[in-house]
């Protein structure tokens, strides 16, 4: 007989009671092994509990006994145990039932081959598999035991939940039967037709389809995943909150987005991440990091991200390239990267701006960027004067991730600082023209190919007019610059003078 922990207190607390026989067509008593033989329509009760059998064996000093065939116990009103053996001790009041046992309680049924019930605990207990059918609900598990009282089933090794929507696995699980909920106290994973979900605790509610996982949780579904330190989601509405070191990784395009607090609408195909939101558009050469102050994504009907969008406060970092504006956009479809409201971009000594800047990607590597009305190249020449293209819309071409030719159409003009290969200046050339071209040689300008009937003067050092010495719209942003990844959070005081602006 399986012995199952009772307290000692607990047993001597308990009254003893006499189990008796109620009914049995035969009974024969074999004196020599203190036996009687219970034949046929047998009932054995103790209090209020009643056990039904075709035969048993009653051990009445021992106050004990041992049935057979069609064994049911009528616990109460609720619950009813079958079997086809039992063995029953009345002073601990504890039965053992063996093959084909079946408990049910209301809607709830649990099978197995082997079980123990604890009448002192209300607690029904088995080691060798079980399996529980719960209206919708059927659960599986190599071990676990349930409170009749409290309607609690708690599971063990090997546990399965199906129900119509989801499948769930996990090595520790408790069920309440009256809210159809699961707590997961162990690693567990969530398999739903939409995505798959891992926590190692946390809960499930099987009726409303909402979850709460609490410890190492993720979402993944297609080429996407969700990690966070919390995660609340309704399986049903497709909508879940994250709380604390929130990450989306998709793996497809290679971006990773990171926060502390986020929202997503799956059937949407939309999530926000906001409260220290941070981008990377990763491969295995350079990394580009973007901060903002909420990030959101769009995913198409396979979970795939489709577009990036990043409001206020904007600011990136890749080795070959840094920026900042108030909004950005990333377009998966055409590797686009779009700069809204004031933006700035610097490549190697080079300062970019416009009214809008669209950098194109190919393969995670910059192929070319297009800037639109106001367009503006700056470079510092030396401590205070600067080397300046202005244009209407420009187009700058990449090589090797460096900034190798611009094509200036529109008003373009320049100011440029004319050196010896020691140094030693030669004069300033300033130019206008409808278009140019200007190509580009380890960050510095090489030569400037004029088009379109260019008027051009060099003036030397002296004869510069002040007022000439920068073109209108200049505005030398360096303060603003982030030199690494972690710059990107860095606060900038707005009110803190550039230089040109004075």
């Amino acid at each position: 007989m399986v012995l199952i922990p009772v307290l000692h207190n607990q047993v001597l607390a308990q009254k003893k009671s006499k189990v008796y026989v109620e009914h049995t067509n035969i009974q024969r008593y074999t004196e020599s092994l203190g036996v009687e033989r219970l034949l046929g329509d047998v009932i054995i009760r103790q209090e209020n509990t009643r056990f039904y059998c075709d035969s048993a064996y009653l051990h009445d000093k021992k106050n004990s006994f041992e049935a057979f065939s069609h064994v049911h116990i009528a616990v109460n009103d609720s619950v009813d145990v079958y079997g086809d053996r039992l063995l029953y001790e009345g002073n601990t009041r504890i039965a053992e039932l063996f093959n084909n046992v079946k408990l049910v309680d209301k809607k709830t049924v649990l099978t197995t081959d082997h079980l123990v019930y604890n009448r002192n605990t209300k607690t029904a207990f088995y080691d060798d598999g079980g399996k529980i059918v719960s209206e919708d609900n059927n659960l599986v598990s190599k071990r676990g035991h349930y409170q009749t009282h409290s309607k609690i089933f708690y599971f063990r090794k090997d546990v399965v939940l199906t129900n119509p929507d989801s499948e769930t696995y996990s090595d520790t699980l408790v069920y309440n039967t009256i809210n159809k909920t699961a707590y997961f106290q162990g690693p567990t994973v969530i398999r739903t037709k939409e995505s798959t979900i891992y926590t190692e605790s946390g809960w499930y509610n099987t009726e409303t389809d909402f979850s709460k996982l609490i410890k190492r949780p993720y979402i993944s579904s297609a080429q996407q995943t969700v990690t966070a330190d919390s995660i609340f989601y309704n399986n049903r509405t497709y909508f879940g909150r994250t709380f604390g070191h929130v990450k989306v990784v998709d793996t497809l395009h290679q971006v990773m987005v990171k926060g502390k607090f986020g929202e997503l609408w799956d059937k949407k195909g939309l999530s926000y991440i906001t409260d220290s939101a941070l981008a990377i558009t990763y491969d295995k050469k350079d990394s580009m990091y973007i901060h903002s102050d909420t990030m959101w994504m769009h995913f198409d009907k396979n979970r795939n991200a489709k577009k990036m969008l990043s409001y206020y406060n904007v600011r990136f970092f890749r080795d070959d390239m840094q920026g900042r504006c108030d909004s950005l956009a990333y377009n998966m479809s055409d590797s686009t990267i779009r700069l809204y409201h004031e933006p700035v971009l610097w490549s190697g000594k080079n300062q970019l701006t416009a009214d809008t800047i669209n950098i194109m990607v190919t393969n995670n590597h910059v192929d070319s960027l297009v800037m639109y009305n106001s367009a503006f190249i700056v470079s510092i020449d030396s401590t205070d004067t600067y080397n300046q293209i202005r244009g209407k819309d420009m187009t700058g071409y990449f090589k090797n991730n460096e900034l190798n030719k611009i094509s200036v159409d529109g008003n373009a003009q320049t100011v440029y600082y004319i050196r010896e290969d020691d140094g030693h200046l030669i004069g300033i050339n300033l130019a206008e023209a409808s278009s140019m071209l200007i190509r580009l040689k380890n960050n510095d300008v090489d030569n400037i190919n004029y088009q379109s009937k260019p008027v051009e003067v060099m003036y030397p050092e002296k004869e510069l007019p002040q007022e000439m010495k920068r073109l209108k719209g200049f505005n030398w942003q360096e303060i603003l610059r982030p030199r690494s990844k972690e710059d990107i959070f860095k606060k900038v005081n707005p009110t803190e003078k550039m230089k040109g602006d004075e």
